[in-house]
């Protein structure tokens, strides 16, 4: 069976750490695809926001 696995950080730092450790307990062969994305906005003062994303879909045993 496939399943989903979402991941969504403000720093990029943050999500690679996330995802390191879920892939961690992971077989490589589990693994089918991974997505990933940025967006970008400003807040009322100006501020630029980000959002770091990804999507691991995998192959649970």
């Amino acid at each position: 069976m496939l399943k989903v696995a979402l991941f969504d950080e403000e720093h990029e730092k943050d999500l690679e750490e996330g995802l390191n450790i879920f892939l961690a307990d992971l077989s490589e062969g589990q693994v089918q695809d991974i997505k990933y994305s940025v967006a970008v906005t400003t807040d009322d003062e100006g501020d630029q926001l980000y959002c770091f994303s990804a999507l691991i879909i995998y192959r649970e045993n």
